[in-house]
């Protein structure tokens, strides 16, 4: 082969080098952008689950308090 030849093909790896790293480093920002808006959507998840939980149990305590005073008041008309 050709000096000239060999040389051209060596330019040609290196540029396809080069858009390789470009590539990866464009798809390491955006992975790395991803992570970051999952660990936000995860945390807002995780508020939510709590509020969540706490909306649960509050409408437990109403219901529980509902109850007995309907109980009471059906004690009041039994007798």
């Amino acid at each position: 082969m050709d000096n000239a030849v060999i040389l051209q093909q060596f330019e040609e790896i290196e540029k396809k080098i080069e858009t390789l790293i470009q590539v990866c480093k464009s798809h390491e920002a955006a992975n790395s952008e991803l992570k970051e808006k999952i660990k936000r959507l995860d945390e807002e998840l995780q508020v939510k689950v709590e509020a969540e939980n706490s909306y649960a149990k509050e409408r437990d305590l109403i219901r529980s308090k509902i109850d007995g005073l309907l109980g009471k008041l059906d004690e009041i008309t039994e007798t």
